[in-house]
């Protein structure tokens, strides 16, 4: 596979560290363009045979799949750029979008509207390689590019395929959802600090809890219920902790802030 990233930022060097780690591509088979100088160079301190391209078109010849990292705002003008150099022949490229709010729509249309676009949406925890994406494919997208898609997502965490329509969850649960847990982590660690553990060890030992707990959920493939009743106790220090998280409303919290991010998301797509 050769493989073009435009946008050299956190996540779409997230995304090539994976590729390459999981042996889905050759440093050398790897082309590179971002519009900072410095970012390219910061990429290929990784990966020093990748080669720096001296403009989009450059790099799409040279490229099977592109992944487009740019800012929301950079990409009709990146993309219609490349529809008027007559030379290349977009078809031949799959196009993987991590933009946020831009559809496939407008990524087709952008590119002439015969290319075969992929959008996906990853989180940050991506950049630890243990991120949680979601992607949906174009009309002209094959099932062969979303095994690709997969592939590449799935270096860096997990990837499922959805429609595009449930894109806006997907932003409001694992897009957003570090946000939460985060949130989560800080509140036990105080709870901690309250009960006289000094801040550094509550920290690592919420954010361990909160690991490993997910970890788990994923190894084990039991549902989350069924692991809480695992450790809760007839009358014991669980089931008074887990009394105080219904009585305040936790569970709710939480479902309502993946509601509202899912609404907002749709709003911002407008």
């Amino acid at each position: 596979m050769k493989l073009g990233l435009i946008g050299c930022g956190k996540m779409g060097g997230a995304l090539l560290k994976g590729a390459l780690k999981a042996s889905l591509v050759k440093a050398k088979d790897i082309s590179l363009y971002d519009k900072v100088p410095a970012a390219v160079k910061a990429l290929q301190f990784e990966a020093p045979t990748a080669k720096a391209a001296k403009d989009p078109s450059e790099l799409v010849a040279a490229s099977q799949v592109i992944v487009l990292a740019v800012k929301p705002q950079d990409m009709p003008a990146l993309l219609q750029g490349l529809v008027k150099d007559t030379k290349l022949k977009l078809e031949k490229c799959l196009f993987l979008s991590i933009a946020a709010g831009i559809t496939l729509k407008q990524l087709e249309s952008w590119l002439g509207g015969q290319a075969r676009v992929i959008r996906s949406m990853p989180n940050t925890p991506a950049l630890v390689l243990s991120g949680a994406a979601a992607f949906a494919r174009g009309q002209h997208a094959t099932e062969e590019d979303a095994a690709l898609a997969a592939k590449v997502l799935g270096a860096v965490g997990v990837a499922q395929e959805v429609p595009e329509k449930l894109l806006d969850a997907v932003t409001g649960l694992s897009g957003s959802g570090p946000a939460y847990v985060y949130t989560v982590i800080e509140a036990l660690a105080d709870g901690g600090v309250l009960m006289g553990l000094p801040r550094a060890t509550a920290l690592q030992l919420a954010a361990q809890t909160v690991a490993g707990a997910a970890q788990m959920v994923l190894e084990t493939g039991k549902h989350p219920g069924v692991l809480r009743d695992e450790v809760t106790s007839p009358g014991g220090t669980t089931i008074a902790g887990l009394e105080q998280l219904e009585a305040n409303g936790l569970r709710n919290a939480l479902i309502q802030a993946v509601r509202k991010a899912t609404e907002r998301s749709k709003e911002l797509a407008g």
